[in-house]
């Protein structure tokens, strides 16, 4: 393993300090990388847009449990191998085994592996759905709730056009009058909270694994 150069813990306490500039010198320096990492295997780039800006918030999620033993970078793939295990997951075509790297290979090697899922595992793919599905209703209930409570009708009709119509944040930014970092910063905020409501609802570790501890 790896452990995390000084750059990267001072990045990584300016990020905790919430320094803005911070922020955009991590997107600045590893989201290249990693959208080529995932564009690579959903052969979508919209699609893996979706799971980096994920990435990112899953970063910011688990910030907390930052182990300097790794890399910045290792710990940013690692969290990406998770989201787009996810996204392959919803597409149907979930790997047999989550995402991984051996030990000591480059991020951008990374592959699914495995051929088969025993039938209990499937099972139990199943059950955790629905634990997950339940969540995410209602957290996002909760979350919509609020912004209709403080009037914020312009957040909600983004969330709407983002995540229900599935409109590229380009086309919401045009719909609304915004600019395309005000719609990503609206996004951010919103997966960021709905993260965060779920946690609040106690569920079992393996469901949502990268919201209690550090991916592996």
């Amino acid at each position: 393993m790896t452990p995390a150069s000084q750059s990267d813990l001072l990045l990584v306490q300016r990020v905790r300090s919430g320094e803005a500039d911070a922020w955009e010198e991590l997107i600045a320096r590893f989201e290249g990388r990693l959208l080529a990492f995932v564009e690579h295997r959903t052969r979508n780039r919209a699609a893996a847009e979706d799971v980096v800006q994920e990435t990112f918030v899953g970063f910011l999620t688990s910030l907390p449990n930052y182990d300097a033993r790794r890399s910045l970078e290792s710990y940013l793939f690692s969290i990406a191998a998770h989201k787009l295990t996810d996204h392959l997951r919803r597409e149907g075509r979930r790997p047999a085994l989550p995402l991984a790297a051996p030990s000591g290979t480059n991020p951008s090697s990374w592959e699914p592996q495995g051929p088969v899922r025993p039938a209990s595992s499937i099972v139990r793919s199943g059950e955790r759905r629905h634990l997950e599905e339940s969540a995410l209703v209602a957290a996002l209930g909760e979350q919509i709730a609020a912004y209709q409570r403080r009037g914020d009708w312009q957040k909600v009709a983004c969330v709407e056009l983002l995540l229900v119509r599935g409109w590229a944040n380009k086309d919401a930014a045009a719909r609304l009058g915004l600019s395309e970092q005000q719609v990503a910063n609206i996004k951010f905020e919103f997966l960021a909270k709905i993260r965060a409501a779920v946690r609040r609802q106690g569920l079992p570790e393996d469901v949502f694994p990268e919201l209690y501890e550090d991916p592996q």
